[in-house]
């Protein structure tokens, strides 16, 4: 397993980041503990979720069942680095989503309780709250971490100018920060490259990309449109708007004689500020085929093919200006 620092930290992290949305609404609780099982023997010691997993409104299926599987021992909480969110409504009564103080101080004791552990080693904010000012965040956050609750803060989804913004309130207050920004980056879906990630590489966040293979479309879709997930109507929809790109590169993917979905994670791993890209699988078949995307080294030649097949973006302004 290959690692990096995560931003300007110097925490070390795993060049794949395990995401565990599966766990409980598709992957059964025996298969998930046996996936993070598995990813420790591979390496793997960077794990995302979010209080809002399970898909249950409050219930925190997803952080619950990595609670019990920290709870069986044998060093599971030690070696991981743990990541969860918050922001998504966990009740129907105010107060229980978004970023005021009060939310956060409350969500991050429910997560803790649900983790069965007594700190976040990266606490992530899900979504910009557009009505709560950063010098509020930031005091809560503080006091997380002067009680030892949270180690770093990271943000998801978050424009490039939320990060500056968030990153000179910080400063201001003397503190490190957001650490990173966990954001929707693939092949197809780039418009990260505009604003984000220069934010991102200015102010040394680590960038965390979430559906690295979009869904399933650059995951060899076209050979397996019949089978399971892939059939699903709105993957179908999707695929249709981008037929002909995902034609051209399942094609080049042939020519390089990688699997497409490895070669989507692999061009991940060569962009700029990218920490680890998350990896969904629902099986340990699948989280050992992921693993092979880091022995592919795409050249020049191959990045350029991959630029053509899907045009990215200019870094702002010169995107649209001179």
């Amino acid at each position: 397993m290959d690692y990096t620092q995560l931003g300007r930290t110097g925490l070390k992290v795993s060049r794949l980041c395990l995401g565990t949305m599966n766990f409980g609404p598709v992957t059964s609780e025996e298969d998930s503990f046996a996936i993070m099982d598995r990813a420790h023997e591979l390496g793997i010691n960077f794990f995302d979720t979010a209080n809002v997993y399970g898909w249950k409104k409050g219930e925190g299926i997803t952080e619950n069942i990595l609670g019990r599987w920290f709870a069986k021992g044998g060093g599971r909480r030690e070696k991981t680095v743990i990541a969860t969110k918050l922001y998504g409504d966990m009740g129907d009564w105010p107060n229980e989503g978004r970023l005021s103080a009060l939310n956060i101080r409350r969500a991050a004791e429910a997560s803790l309780k649900r983790m069965q552990t007594d700190y976040i080693d990266l606490y992530q904010a899900h979504h910009v709250d557009r009505n709560t000012p950063f010098e509020e965040f930031w005091e809560a956050m503080d006091i997380l971490k002067q009680q030892g609750k949270i180690l770093y803060v990271g943000s998801s989804n978050f424009a490039g100018w939320h990060i500056a913004k968030a990153q000179e309130t910080a400063r201001r207050r003397g503190g490190l920060g957001l650490v990173s920004e966990q954001s929707h980056y693939n092949l197809i879906v780039r418009a990260a490259e505009l604003e984000v990630i220069p934010a991102c590489e200015d102010y040394g966040l680590g960038l965390i990309p979430w559906s690295p293979l979009a869904g399933g479309l650059l995951g060899g879709i076209l050979r397996k449109i019949d089978k399971g997930r892939s059939a699903a109507e709105h993957i179908v929809q999707e695929l249709e708007k981008h037929r002909d790109k995902i034609e051209r590169y399942e094609a080049f993917c042939d020519e390089l004689g990688e699997d497409p979905a490895n070669v989507g994670l692999a061009w991940l791993l060569h962009q700029r500020a990218v920490t680890a890209p998350i990896i969904g699988p629902r099986t340990t078949e699948q989280l050992d085929g992921t693993v092979k995307a880091l022995e592919i080294t795409l050249d020049d030649k191959a990045l350029t093919r991959l630029d053509e097949i899907f045009p990215g973006f200019r870094t702002s302004p010169e995107e649209y200006a001179w």
